[in-house]
Protein backbone atom coordinates (compact mmCIF):
# COMPACT_ATOMS: atom_id res chain seq x y z
CA UNK A 1 0.00 0.00 0.00
CA UNK A 2 2.91 2.36 0.69
CA UNK A 3 4.24 1.65 -2.80
CA UNK A 4 0.80 2.29 -4.32
CA UNK A 5 0.50 5.54 -2.42
CA UNK A 6 3.94 6.67 -3.50
CA UNK A 7 3.28 5.89 -7.15
CA UNK A 8 -0.12 7.55 -7.02
CA UNK A 9 1.37 10.64 -5.43
CA UNK A 10 4.15 10.78 -8.00
CA UNK A 11 1.80 10.41 -10.93
CA UNK A 12 -0.84 12.84 -9.74
CA UNK A 13 1.82 15.32 -8.68
CA UNK A 14 3.50 15.12 -12.07
CA UNK A 15 0.15 15.38 -13.85
CA UNK A 16 -0.91 18.38 -11.79
CA UNK A 17 2.43 20.08 -12.33
CA UNK A 18 2.36 19.52 -16.07
CA UNK A 19 -1.21 20.76 -16.41
CA UNK A 20 -0.58 23.80 -14.22
CA UNK A 21 2.56 24.66 -16.14
CA UNK A 22 0.76 24.45 -19.47
CA UNK A 23 -2.35 26.42 -18.46
CA UNK A 24 -1.35 29.50 -20.39
CA UNK A 25 -2.64 31.04 -23.59
CA UNK A 26 -5.83 28.97 -23.61
CA UNK A 27 -7.59 29.29 -27.00
CA UNK A 28 -11.21 30.41 -27.12
CA UNK A 29 -13.93 27.80 -27.05
CA UNK A 30 -16.36 27.97 -29.96
CA UNK A 31 -19.89 26.67 -29.32
CA UNK A 32 -21.21 23.80 -31.39
CA UNK A 33 -24.06 24.36 -33.80
CA UNK A 34 -26.31 21.93 -31.89
CA UNK A 35 -26.13 19.06 -29.39
CA UNK A 36 -25.44 16.46 -32.06
CA UNK A 37 -26.94 13.00 -31.54
CA UNK A 38 -26.87 12.64 -27.75
CA UNK A 39 -26.74 15.82 -25.69
CA UNK A 40 -27.19 16.63 -21.98
CA UNK A 41 -28.61 13.78 -19.95
CA UNK A 42 -27.19 11.13 -22.28
CA UNK A 43 -25.16 8.32 -20.78
CA UNK A 44 -22.74 8.73 -23.68
CA UNK A 45 -21.81 12.21 -22.45
CA UNK A 46 -21.57 10.95 -18.87
CA UNK A 47 -19.20 8.09 -19.71
CA UNK A 48 -17.21 9.56 -22.59
CA UNK A 49 -16.54 12.86 -20.80
CA UNK A 50 -14.73 11.10 -17.93
CA UNK A 51 -10.92 11.10 -18.35
CA UNK A 52 -10.80 7.30 -18.61
CA UNK A 53 -12.49 7.39 -22.00
CA UNK A 54 -10.01 9.07 -24.34
CA UNK A 55 -7.01 7.58 -22.51
CA UNK A 56 -7.19 3.96 -21.31
CA UNK A 57 -10.54 3.33 -22.98
CA UNK A 58 -9.43 4.54 -26.38
CA UNK A 59 -6.02 2.88 -26.13
CA UNK A 60 -7.70 -0.41 -25.20
CA UNK A 61 -9.98 -0.15 -28.24
CA UNK A 62 -7.26 0.50 -30.82
CA UNK A 63 -5.05 -2.23 -29.33
CA UNK A 64 -7.71 -4.94 -29.21
CA UNK A 65 -8.95 -4.10 -32.72
CA UNK A 66 -5.67 -5.39 -34.14
CA UNK A 67 -6.68 -9.00 -33.37
CA UNK A 68 -9.08 -8.91 -36.31
CA UNK A 69 -7.11 -10.36 -39.28
CA UNK A 70 -8.88 -8.14 -41.82
CA UNK A 71 -8.26 -4.98 -39.83
CA UNK A 72 -4.59 -5.72 -39.14
CA UNK A 73 -4.10 -6.47 -42.84
CA UNK A 74 -5.38 -2.99 -43.73
CA UNK A 75 -3.31 -1.36 -40.97
CA UNK A 76 -0.17 -3.23 -41.97
CA UNK A 77 -0.63 -2.32 -45.63
CA UNK A 78 -0.62 1.43 -45.00
CA UNK A 79 1.85 1.44 -42.07
CA UNK A 80 0.37 4.85 -41.15
CA UNK A 81 0.24 4.06 -37.45
CA UNK A 82 3.96 3.20 -37.55
CA UNK A 83 5.26 6.15 -39.54
CA UNK A 84 2.87 8.86 -38.35
CA UNK A 85 1.37 7.50 -35.12
CA UNK A 86 0.54 10.87 -33.60
CA UNK A 87 -1.45 12.19 -36.55
CA UNK A 88 -3.21 8.85 -37.02
CA UNK A 89 -4.11 8.81 -33.32
CA UNK A 90 -5.24 12.45 -33.50
CA UNK A 91 -7.52 11.87 -36.51
CA UNK A 92 -9.06 8.68 -35.14
CA UNK A 93 -9.70 10.18 -31.73
CA UNK A 94 -11.25 13.26 -33.32
CA UNK A 95 -13.70 11.09 -35.27
CA UNK A 96 -14.85 9.16 -32.20
CA UNK A 97 -15.15 12.38 -30.22
CA UNK A 98 -17.28 13.88 -33.01
CA UNK A 99 -19.67 10.94 -32.81
CA UNK A 100 -20.07 11.39 -29.06
CA UNK A 101 -19.91 15.17 -28.72
CA UNK A 102 -19.91 16.87 -32.12
CA UNK A 103 -22.74 18.83 -33.69
CA UNK A 104 -24.90 17.02 -36.21
CA UNK A 105 -23.57 18.82 -39.30
CA UNK A 106 -19.86 18.31 -38.55
CA UNK A 107 -20.34 14.71 -37.46
CA UNK A 108 -22.47 13.80 -40.50
CA UNK A 109 -19.80 15.24 -42.77
CA UNK A 110 -17.08 13.29 -40.95
CA UNK A 111 -19.08 10.06 -41.18
CA UNK A 112 -19.61 10.60 -44.90
CA UNK A 113 -15.96 11.32 -45.63
CA UNK A 114 -14.84 8.37 -43.52
CA UNK A 115 -16.45 6.08 -46.11
CA UNK A 116 -14.17 7.70 -48.69
CA UNK A 117 -11.16 7.23 -46.42
CA UNK A 118 -12.02 3.58 -45.89
CA UNK A 119 -12.45 3.02 -49.65
CA UNK A 120 -8.66 2.80 -49.70
CA UNK A 121 -8.61 0.05 -47.06
CA UNK A 122 -9.06 -2.94 -49.37
CA UNK A 123 -6.86 -5.86 -50.33
CA UNK A 124 -6.14 -9.54 -49.72
CA UNK A 125 -5.82 -10.80 -46.14
CA UNK A 126 -2.60 -12.89 -46.20
CA UNK A 127 -3.61 -15.58 -43.69
CA UNK A 128 -6.88 -16.60 -45.35
CA UNK A 129 -6.41 -15.24 -48.86
CA UNK A 130 -9.83 -13.58 -48.60
CA UNK A 131 -10.58 -10.02 -49.62
CA UNK A 132 -10.88 -7.42 -46.89
CA UNK A 133 -12.67 -4.09 -47.02
CA UNK A 134 -12.56 -1.44 -44.29
CA UNK A 135 -16.13 -0.46 -45.23
CA UNK A 136 -17.38 -4.01 -44.70
CA UNK A 137 -20.29 -3.90 -42.18
CA UNK A 138 -18.80 -6.69 -40.05
CA UNK A 139 -15.46 -4.90 -39.84
CA UNK A 140 -17.17 -1.63 -38.94
CA UNK A 141 -19.28 -3.35 -36.27
CA UNK A 142 -16.12 -4.83 -34.70
CA UNK A 143 -14.47 -1.39 -34.53
CA UNK A 144 -17.63 0.28 -33.24
CA UNK A 145 -18.43 -2.21 -30.49
CA UNK A 146 -14.81 -2.58 -29.41
CA UNK A 147 -14.62 1.19 -28.94
CA UNK A 148 -17.90 1.60 -27.06
CA UNK A 149 -17.26 -1.46 -24.90
CA UNK A 150 -13.69 -0.38 -24.08
CA UNK A 151 -14.77 3.15 -23.17
CA UNK A 152 -17.39 1.77 -20.78
CA UNK A 153 -15.06 -0.88 -19.35
CA UNK A 154 -12.39 1.71 -18.52
CA UNK A 155 -15.04 3.96 -16.94
CA UNK A 156 -16.24 1.14 -14.72
CA UNK A 157 -12.77 -0.15 -13.75
CA UNK A 158 -10.86 3.09 -13.26
CA UNK A 159 -13.67 5.61 -12.97
CA UNK A 160 -16.87 6.01 -10.94
CA UNK A 161 -17.89 2.35 -11.29
CA UNK A 162 -20.69 0.40 -12.91
CA UNK A 163 -23.73 2.03 -14.42
CA UNK A 164 -27.18 1.18 -13.13
CA UNK A 165 -29.14 -1.33 -15.26
CA UNK A 166 -31.26 1.52 -16.67
CA UNK A 167 -28.17 3.58 -17.49
CA UNK A 168 -26.47 0.67 -19.17
CA UNK A 169 -29.56 -0.06 -21.28
CA UNK A 170 -29.55 3.58 -22.37
CA UNK A 171 -25.83 3.41 -23.13
CA UNK A 172 -26.22 0.49 -25.54
CA UNK A 173 -29.25 2.11 -27.16
CA UNK A 174 -27.09 5.16 -27.73
CA UNK A 175 -24.34 2.91 -29.07
CA UNK A 176 -26.83 1.75 -31.70
CA UNK A 177 -27.46 5.38 -32.66
CA UNK A 178 -23.72 5.85 -33.11
CA UNK A 179 -23.64 2.77 -35.37
CA UNK A 180 -25.87 4.60 -37.85
CA UNK A 181 -22.86 6.77 -38.67
CA UNK A 182 -20.92 3.76 -39.98
CA UNK A 183 -21.61 1.14 -42.62
CA UNK A 184 -22.82 -1.41 -40.06
CA UNK A 185 -26.48 -1.73 -39.11
CA UNK A 186 -27.76 -0.49 -35.75
CA UNK A 187 -29.92 -3.62 -35.66
CA UNK A 188 -26.74 -5.65 -35.15
CA UNK A 189 -25.74 -3.76 -31.99
CA UNK A 190 -26.52 -5.78 -28.84
CA UNK A 191 -28.57 -3.84 -26.29
CA UNK A 192 -27.49 -5.63 -23.10
CA UNK A 193 -24.26 -6.54 -21.29
CA UNK A 194 -25.02 -10.19 -21.97
CA UNK A 195 -25.54 -9.44 -25.65
CA UNK A 196 -22.21 -7.63 -25.87
CA UNK A 197 -20.47 -10.55 -24.15
CA UNK A 198 -22.13 -12.93 -26.58
CA UNK A 199 -20.85 -10.84 -29.50
CA UNK A 200 -17.26 -11.03 -28.25
CA UNK A 201 -17.62 -14.76 -27.58
CA UNK A 202 -18.76 -15.11 -31.20
CA UNK A 203 -15.80 -13.09 -32.45
CA UNK A 204 -13.17 -14.86 -30.36
CA UNK A 205 -12.59 -17.83 -32.75
CA UNK A 206 -12.06 -15.33 -35.59
CA UNK A 207 -9.39 -13.35 -33.77
CA UNK A 208 -5.74 -14.08 -34.46
CA UNK A 209 -2.68 -13.00 -32.49
CA UNK A 210 -0.41 -13.10 -35.53
CA UNK A 211 3.15 -11.84 -35.38
CA UNK A 212 2.03 -8.71 -37.21
CA UNK A 213 -0.86 -8.16 -34.81
CA UNK A 214 1.33 -8.65 -31.73
CA UNK A 215 3.93 -6.24 -33.07
CA UNK A 216 1.31 -3.59 -33.79
CA UNK A 217 -0.37 -4.05 -30.40
CA UNK A 218 2.95 -3.60 -28.60
CA UNK A 219 3.56 -0.48 -30.67
CA UNK A 220 0.14 0.98 -29.78
CA UNK A 221 0.60 0.19 -26.10
CA UNK A 222 3.55 2.56 -26.01
CA UNK A 223 1.68 5.78 -25.30
CA UNK A 224 4.87 7.81 -25.76
CA UNK A 225 4.43 7.57 -29.53
CA UNK A 226 1.05 9.30 -29.17
CA UNK A 227 2.10 11.97 -26.68
CA UNK A 228 3.32 15.35 -27.91
CA UNK A 229 6.88 16.60 -27.61
CA UNK A 230 7.32 18.38 -24.30
CA UNK A 231 10.01 20.57 -22.70
CA UNK A 232 12.77 18.51 -21.16
CA UNK A 233 11.55 19.27 -17.65
CA UNK A 234 8.28 17.46 -18.41
CA UNK A 235 9.85 14.44 -20.17
CA UNK A 236 9.53 12.26 -17.04
CA UNK A 237 5.78 12.92 -17.05
CA UNK A 238 5.48 11.43 -20.53
CA UNK A 239 7.52 8.41 -19.46
CA UNK A 240 5.46 7.82 -16.30
CA UNK A 241 2.16 8.36 -18.13
CA UNK A 242 3.12 5.90 -20.87
CA UNK A 243 4.11 3.20 -18.38
CA UNK A 244 0.96 3.65 -16.32
CA UNK A 245 -1.38 3.76 -19.33
CA UNK A 246 0.18 0.60 -20.74
CA UNK A 247 -0.26 -1.25 -17.45
CA UNK A 248 -3.79 0.08 -17.08
CA UNK A 249 -4.79 -1.00 -20.57
CA UNK A 250 -3.34 -4.49 -20.21
CA UNK A 251 -5.10 -4.67 -16.84
CA UNK A 252 -8.47 -4.47 -18.65
CA UNK A 253 -7.70 -7.39 -20.96
CA UNK A 254 -8.77 -10.95 -20.08
CA UNK A 255 -6.08 -13.61 -19.70
CA UNK A 256 -6.94 -15.35 -22.98
CA UNK A 257 -6.56 -12.09 -24.88
CA UNK A 258 -3.22 -11.33 -23.25
CA UNK A 259 -1.95 -14.78 -24.18
CA UNK A 260 -3.15 -14.39 -27.76
CA UNK A 261 -1.49 -10.97 -27.92
CA UNK A 262 1.81 -12.06 -26.39
CA UNK A 263 1.35 -9.65 -23.49
CA UNK A 264 2.48 -10.47 -19.96
CA UNK A 265 1.64 -8.63 -16.79
CA UNK A 266 1.56 -9.94 -13.24
CA UNK A 267 -1.46 -9.91 -10.96
CA UNK A 268 0.54 -7.68 -8.65
CA UNK A 269 0.79 -4.99 -11.34
CA UNK A 270 -2.90 -5.45 -12.15
CA UNK A 271 -3.71 -4.88 -8.50
CA UNK A 272 -1.38 -1.89 -8.06
CA UNK A 273 -2.44 -0.04 -11.18
CA UNK A 274 -6.14 0.13 -10.32
CA UNK A 275 -5.95 2.49 -7.32
CA UNK A 276 -3.24 4.54 -9.02
CA UNK A 277 -5.44 5.18 -12.04
CA UNK A 278 -8.61 5.65 -10.01
CA UNK A 279 -7.02 8.44 -7.98
CA UNK A 280 -5.26 9.97 -10.99
CA UNK A 281 -8.43 10.11 -13.07
CA UNK A 282 -10.40 11.47 -10.12
CA UNK A 283 -7.86 14.29 -9.83
CA UNK A 284 -7.98 14.95 -13.58
CA UNK A 285 -11.79 14.96 -13.51
CA UNK A 286 -11.96 17.54 -10.70
CA UNK A 287 -11.18 20.49 -12.98
CA UNK A 288 -12.92 20.99 -16.33
CA UNK A 289 -10.18 23.23 -17.72
CA UNK A 290 -7.57 20.64 -16.79
CA UNK A 291 -9.58 17.99 -18.65
CA UNK A 292 -9.72 20.19 -21.74
CA UNK A 293 -5.99 20.76 -21.53
CA UNK A 294 -5.33 17.05 -21.13
CA UNK A 295 -7.36 16.31 -24.26
CA UNK A 296 -5.51 19.07 -26.09
CA UNK A 297 -2.17 17.53 -25.14
CA UNK A 298 -3.24 14.06 -26.26
CA UNK A 299 -5.09 15.12 -29.40
CA UNK A 300 -5.08 18.76 -30.52
CA UNK A 301 -7.70 18.10 -33.21
CA UNK A 302 -10.06 16.66 -30.58
CA UNK A 303 -9.92 19.64 -28.23
CA UNK A 304 -12.41 21.86 -30.16
CA UNK A 305 -14.86 18.93 -30.23
CA UNK A 306 -14.91 18.20 -26.50
CA UNK A 307 -14.14 21.61 -25.00
CA UNK A 308 -17.69 23.04 -25.31
CA UNK A 309 -19.15 19.98 -23.59
CA UNK A 310 -16.57 19.78 -20.81
CA UNK A 311 -16.83 23.52 -20.13
CA UNK A 312 -20.62 23.70 -20.39
CA UNK A 313 -20.68 26.05 -23.39
CA UNK A 314 -24.21 25.77 -24.89
CA UNK A 315 -24.68 25.32 -28.63
CA UNK A 316 -26.15 28.04 -30.81
CA UNK A 317 -29.17 25.82 -31.42
CA UNK A 318 -30.04 23.57 -28.44
CA UNK A 319 -31.51 20.62 -30.33
CA UNK A 320 -30.64 16.95 -30.69
CA UNK A 321 -31.10 15.13 -33.99
CA UNK A 322 -31.07 11.52 -35.11
CA UNK A 323 -28.55 10.50 -37.79
CA UNK A 324 -31.46 9.97 -40.20
CA UNK A 325 -32.73 13.50 -39.59
CA UNK A 326 -29.24 14.89 -40.03
CA UNK A 327 -28.66 13.08 -43.33
CA UNK A 328 -31.95 14.41 -44.66
CA UNK A 329 -31.12 17.95 -43.55
CA UNK A 330 -27.56 18.03 -44.91
CA UNK A 331 -27.98 15.80 -47.97
CA UNK A 332 -25.85 12.77 -47.12
CA UNK A 333 -26.48 9.12 -48.01
CA UNK A 334 -26.48 6.32 -45.47
CA UNK A 335 -22.85 5.26 -45.01
CA UNK A 336 -23.58 1.76 -46.33
CA UNK A 337 -24.92 3.32 -49.55
CA UNK A 338 -22.46 6.21 -49.84
CA UNK A 339 -19.80 6.69 -52.51
CA UNK A 340 -20.43 3.39 -54.24
CA UNK A 341 -18.81 4.60 -57.45
CA UNK A 342 -15.58 5.52 -55.64
CA UNK A 343 -15.56 2.21 -53.78
CA UNK A 344 -16.04 0.31 -57.05
CA UNK A 345 -13.31 2.35 -58.70
CA UNK A 346 -10.93 1.55 -55.87
CA UNK A 347 -11.80 -2.14 -56.09
CA UNK A 348 -11.07 -2.11 -59.82
CA UNK A 349 -7.70 -0.49 -59.24
CA UNK A 350 -6.68 -2.96 -56.53
CA UNK A 351 -8.22 -6.24 -57.67
CA UNK A 352 -8.54 -5.62 -61.41
CA UNK A 353 -5.47 -3.54 -62.29
CA UNK A 354 -3.30 -4.58 -59.33
CA UNK A 355 -2.52 -0.96 -58.51
CA UNK A 356 -2.46 0.84 -55.18
CA UNK A 357 -5.77 2.52 -54.27
CA UNK A 358 -5.97 6.28 -54.76
CA UNK A 359 -5.56 8.71 -51.88
CA UNK A 360 -8.46 10.98 -52.82
CA UNK A 361 -10.49 10.18 -49.70
CA UNK A 362 -7.48 10.67 -47.43
CA UNK A 363 -6.63 14.00 -49.05
CA UNK A 364 -10.19 15.28 -48.83
CA UNK A 365 -10.50 14.19 -45.20
CA UNK A 366 -7.75 16.48 -43.96
CA UNK A 367 -10.08 19.47 -43.79
CA UNK A 368 -12.45 17.47 -41.56
CA UNK A 369 -10.28 15.07 -39.53
CA UNK A 370 -6.93 16.84 -39.54
CA UNK A 371 -3.71 16.73 -41.55
CA UNK A 372 -2.03 13.42 -42.21
CA UNK A 373 1.48 14.89 -42.17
Amino acid sequence: MKLTGALTGALTGALTGALTGALTGKPAVEPHEDYGFFGPGSITWQVWSYPTSLTVGFQRAVVIEELDPALIAAVDETQAIVYRPRTRYDRTLRYFALVAFGDSRSTSKAADILVKVHSKGIGIEPLSGAKYDANDPDSQLWIHLTAWHSILYAYEKYGPGKLTPAEEAQYWNECAIGAELQTCSPDDVPRTREGIQSYFDHMRPRLVGSETAQKMMAHLLNAEIMLPPVPRVFAPVNKIAAIVLRAGTIGTMPVWMREMSGLKQSRLVDGLITPILKVSFRVANSNAHAKVLLVGLLSPMTRPVVAPILLGVPPTNPETLTPTEARARYGYDKPSEAHLELRERQAQRVFGEHLAPSDEGIIESQAVLGNIA
